[in-house]
């Protein structure tokens, strides 16, 4: 389970049963245990969404023409209909690409498919795969320079960013002040949202009734033989990353990880605890956080308009 993991899709409706007034527990934990269901999800724009795939576009038709003008003749062919969304990789780097982890926000949940894959459900698509580019290339793009590397392409000075940040500039305006998640300097569009759910995370996991939970949790997994304090520390433990493949070891462990979330109620709790925490820090920066949701619109606006003029 990685913290701020940001992979986001649908909404989610309510089943016949829960109608019928007989919730079954494994569909309210599955329901609860994605980034939509919680209230900062509304603020960090989806990038598999049609407004999302939209600035993708435009940021890529911008930073096309942005590399032909520095001398990278060859830009002139490159198809941007096809070209990967993710972020550029410099060839040569070591890029690890694994299923180890869960992009949910607390991790298994479902007993069935934890006895069959483990820990490793991370989702792997094509368009995850990072793309590479060569030295010079990476570098025109990214703004990314290491030791040696030149700050200049064909004679020209490489923008601030690289071509994909002067894109995305064009697109969004100036962008946000730096700030830091986890100790970590996070800068972007979406920088406040990403740095409110961490200290959203950070304080809901103080309360106590998010350590009787894990409490709860953990007294369940002893009684299975796992020995754990908390769901956090289960799913980052090293023997998972050892291997492409789920071990035995590591598939029992993660249906009783799993298990006991259900049990428990862990999910329920927790996600109450922390779903509250973030309506009381949207409350808070309501105002910054609206501005950056109109930022966002007026970002999908102007990607429409730089497509609807280059076909």
């Amino acid at each position: 389970m990685l913290p701020l993991a940001v992979a986001v899709t649908g909404l989610f409706a309510l089943s016949a049963c829960q109608f019928a007034g007989h919730d079954d527990p494994a569909d309210e934990a599955g329901r609860l245990n994605t980034m939509e269901s919680f209230p900062l999800h509304a603020y960090l724009p989806d990038p598999s969404s049609d407004a999302g795939k939209a600035i993708g576009s435009a940021q890529w038709i911008l930073a096309k023409k942005c590399m032909v003008r520095l001398g990278f003749a060859g830009f002139t062919m490159l198809n941007t209909k096809t070209v990967e969304s993710t972020y550029p990789v410099r060839r040569g780097t070591l890029a690890l690409s694994s299923t180890t982890g869960d992009d949910r926000p607390y991790g298994v949940d479902d007993p069935d498919e934890a006895i069959e894959h483990g820990y490793h459900n991370r989702k792997q698509t094509e368009s995850s795969q990072p793309q590479e580019w060569v030295a010079d290339q990476y570098v025109a793009l990214t703004g990314t320079f290491d030791s040696g590397d030149s700050r200049r392409a064909h004679g020209h000075p490489i923008p601030q960013g690289g071509c994909l940040g002067q894109a995305m500039q064009k697109i969004y305006g100036a962008p946000p002040k730096t700030t830091k998640v986890n100790g970590l300097k996070v800068t972007g569009y979406y920088s406040l949202g990403l740095e409110l759910w961490y200290e959203s995370h950070k304080e809901a996991r103080k309360d106590p009734a998010w350590k009787k939970a894990d409490r709860a949790w953990s007294a369940c997994m002893k009684k299975k033989g796992f020995h754990y304090p908390d769901p956090d520390e289960v799913s980052v433990d090293t023997a998972w990353y050892r291997t492409e493949k789920p071990s035995s070891r590591e598939k029992k462990t993660a249906a009783a990880d799993a298990r006991c979330k259900l049990d428990t109620g862990y999910i329920d709790t927790v996600h109450a605890v922390e779903a509250r925490a973030q309506k009381t820090a949207v409350s808070k920066r309501k105002k910054d956080l609206d501005a950056l949701r109109a930022a966002n619109e007026r970002a999908v606006e102007n990607s429409r308009t730089i497509i609807e003029k280059e076909s």
